[in-house]
């Protein structure tokens, strides 16, 4: 007899639905999987028959045979055991086929049939509820992200027999319930605030002008002037995550199975790989393509500490996802886009010793040290930086005083403000914030009056700023004017920008 039970697969961050289809007839005991299935879906065999045998029920000693559909996809993950030992038990007849169809079903089998967790059970709840069915059934350790979908019945069982037991109607299980709204009000409150940090002022105001305008930015200072502790502290200013946002960001938690338990991610992710990193850790990939730190930190912030310690060729690999918002992994059999829209936050010495222009400390750095130092980030990739803001050492008097700085709280209300005109004037286009106009955008929202267009040549010509510099000033004072409500790019806004252009100036950065 021929059974069908409805499972489903991950590619990229999006599910597909599969079919499990067994078929047993008469002849030797074996068990074949076809379907293009990876090894950790050929070895279910076994933990398959151990589960329904342990779980008190017979394993036909016939010539069983599942087929994957569609045939052309390589199936991949532990999540197909439970739908082939029901799919068994189907065909045999224990479970009726009318009542398993209602239902998408997914989960790993223990030898002694319990069901555990697999990665990936949102999108998959997604894929379900698109393609019209009852309900899904899902491992107990899921049933928190799973049952964020709405429309949809989400069922979670521990056990192979309280499956079976659910199907043939013996037992009752309640559709779980996820109420969104207290997650977003329980878990969006942050441990970090803007007011624990001891001066530093005008980076703090550079700060708030990057998350405003979603501008990438890179720090420049000794150690110990704070780098590090103010750039943990930017998604405490950033806009709250929406709940398209969310999803989105929890999909790929998800299929990479970094969830720990949450429902849904509220707060925007931080990420801050170590600089041995790899570039297939960092942009993703491997020989199973998954999500790396590009797209771990989409909707959020990727930092990158000690920049000029990360290996080249792994920095190079940034141009694409920060000028595309996402990144595509090319394989023989399949190519898999993740999407990577976040802010790119960097920060290094100034030089291999670190005290290049500090005050209190001498560098012995010779030239050719700091040259070969900074050489390390081309120039392709600083352009793809609109900020750049030098960190000093924190006076003693700064942090003796015992006064307290601006709370996140107050800087998120401005930026958010901001961030609302900027959606406001770009409508329903692709762009959402400053930092990603182009040049036809700039041209249109980045308009200045002839004082400021006298500042920007003065400051080309005196500073010796590069050309490229020039969009990356516009794009940054109209932040500043959005942040002030202003309509118009003053004089004074396109001064400000210009301080955030240091690594541009030929006597800074060669």
């Amino acid at each position: 007899m021929i059974a069908k039970v409805l499972s489903s697969a991950v590619i990229g961050i999006d599910a597909f639905l599969v079919e499990v289809e067994v078929d047993i007839i008469r002849g030797l005991p074996s068990f074949t999987t076809v379907g293009l299935p990876e090894a950790s879906v050929k070895e279910s065999k076994e933990r398959v028959k151990s589960a329904i045998g342990n779980s008190g029920y017979v394993f036909p000693d016939d010539r069983i045979t599942v087929n994957l559909a569609p045939a052309n996809i390589k199936k991949e993950g532990t999540g197909f055991d439970l739908p082939i030992a029901l799919g068994i038990l189907t065909a045999t007849k224990l479970v009726a086929y009318d009542d398993i169809s209602k239902y998408l079903i997914l989960g790993e089998l223990s030898l002694d049939g319990r069901v555990k967790p697999v990665f990936g059970s949102l999108p998959m709840a997604i894929a379900a509820k698109k393609a019209g069915y009852k309900g899904i059934i899902v491992p107990y350790e899921n049933r928190h992200e799973a049952s964020v979908v709405q429309g949809i019945n989400v069922y979670s069982v521990k056990t192979l027999s309280q499956v079976v037991e659910f199907l043939r109607r013996k037992v009752e299980l309640s559709p779980e319930k996820t109420d969104i709204k207290t997650i977003f009000e329980k878990e969006s409150r942050f441990e970090a605030d803007f007011s624990e940090v001891m001066g530093q002022e005008h980076v703090k105001r550079s700060l708030e002008i990057s998350a405003a305008g979603g501008h990438n930015i890179i720090m420049v200072g000794p150690p110990g002037s704070g780098k590090t502790m103010l750039a943990k502290r930017l998604p405490t200013i950033l806009p709250p995550l929406s709940f398209e946002e969310s999803i989105e960001t929890t999909k790929i938690f998800s299929v990479v199975g970094m969830l720990n338990g949450q429902a849904l991610i509220t707060k925007r992710p931080f990420r801050s790989p170590h600089h041995t990193i790899s570039d297939a850790g960092l942009i993703g990939g491997g020989h199973v393509p998954r999500p790396g730190e590009v797209s771990m930190a989409h909707n959020g912030v990727l930092f990158l500490d000690e920049l000029s310690e990360f290996k080249k060729h792994v920095l190079e690999v940034l141009r694409q996802p920060l000028e595309d918002m996402r990144v595509t992994i090319s394989r023989a059999s399949s190519t898999i886009t993740y999407p990577s829209s976040f802010m790119l936050v960097a920060a290094m010495n100034p030089c291999p010793c670190g005290y290049l222009a500090d005050s209190k400390h001498e560098c012995r750095c010779t030239y050719q040290q700091i040259h070969r130092y900074r050489s390390k980030i081309s120039g392709p990739l600083l352009d793809r930086i609109d900020i750049h803001v030098e960190v000093p050492a924190v006076p003693y008097k700064d942090m003796k005083s015992s006064a307290v700085g601006e709370a996140s709280i107050d800087i998120r209300e401005r930026v958010c403000a901001a961030r609302r005109i900027q959606v406001k004037r770009f409508g329903r286009g692709k762009i959402f914030c400053n930092a990603q106009m182009n040049s036809r955008h700039i041209k249109i929202h980045g308009v200045v009056d002839d004082d400021c267009g006298a500042l920007l040549e003065s400051a080309i010509e005196k500073l010796g700023l590069s050309a490229r510099a020039y969009n990356r000033i516009l794009k940054i004072a109209r932040t500043i004017a959005d942040l002030e409500n202003k309509a118009d790019i003053k004089a004074s806004h396109v001064a400000e920008a210009i301080q955030y252009r240091s690594l541009d100036r030929v006597k800074h950065f060669i």
